[in-house]
């Protein structure tokens, strides 16, 4: 399985990472843990990716491509892999092809776990966490029996400071601009699949295993 994994935040794409990890043995590539053990690790390419933090910026597409490809050395991606958080945009779609071509793969699929915008800021709006236990609801799409008090524990429930609506929607929209270009980037290559990301969570997994196995993975 070699696969790019497409969804904005709140959209449910960790869970069904998850899921796909847990089954078919392969590992989940994140280019922000990728970011965060190389610096932690010291590597050349952390120290320059630890430099351009610390000088504000943002670290160079080079330095993240340059940290796939040592991640897709490793033995524990010989029987496959999801790439989540990259490519973001078109340069860095088009520079994955050349370095999967350079080492002698191609990806087999690009999967858009798709959910609608309102629906996506209602999730992210109406997430609560309880400050004693860590147990999740939801506001408006899983709701404490008692508002505020978490049903496990009777703790105190609590939204994030970056929750509200103005901060989600700006990270909605962006998301929203930077990936059109790639979904129309890989259904022009034929490897784009689509699922319905409001479903119930088993239905979701079930769905990628029948695309996952439409496309011989």
């Amino acid at each position: 399985m070699r696969i790019v994994l497409l969804g904005a935040p709140g959209s449910g794409k960790g869970t069904q990472a998850k899921q796909l990890v847990d089954q078919y043995g392969v590992v989940q590539i994140s280019t922000g843990d990728l970011l965060r053990a190389a610096v932690r690790e010291g590597t050349p390419l952390g120290q320059a990716a630890k430099a351009a933090m610390d000088a504000g910026q943002l670290v160079s597409d080079d330095i993240v491509l340059g940290m796939i490809r040592e991640r897709l050395g490793q033995p524990d991606t010989a029987k496959g892999y999801i790439l989540d958080g990259f490519p973001r945009n078109l340069a860095q779609a088009a520079a994955l092809d050349a370095l999967l071509s350079d080492i002698g793969q191609s990806l087999q699929a690009a999967i858009l776990l798709d959910v609608p915008f309102m629906d996506l800021l209602r999730r992210l709006t109406g997430r609560q966490t309880c400050r004693s236990c860590g147990a999740l609801f939801n506001k408006y799409t899983h709701p404490s029996r008692e508002p505020g008090v978490c049903d496990a524990c009777g703790g105190e429930l609590f939204s994030r400071d970056d929750d509200n609506e103005k901060t989600v929607n700006h990270r909605l929209t962006v998301f929203t601009e930077q990936t059109a270009p790639l979904i129309e980037f890989y259904a022009a290559q034929g490897k784009l699949d689509r699922i319905d990301g409001t479903q119930p969570i088993a239905t979701i997994t079930a769905q990628f295993r029948s695309v996952l196995s439409q496309r011989g993975v």
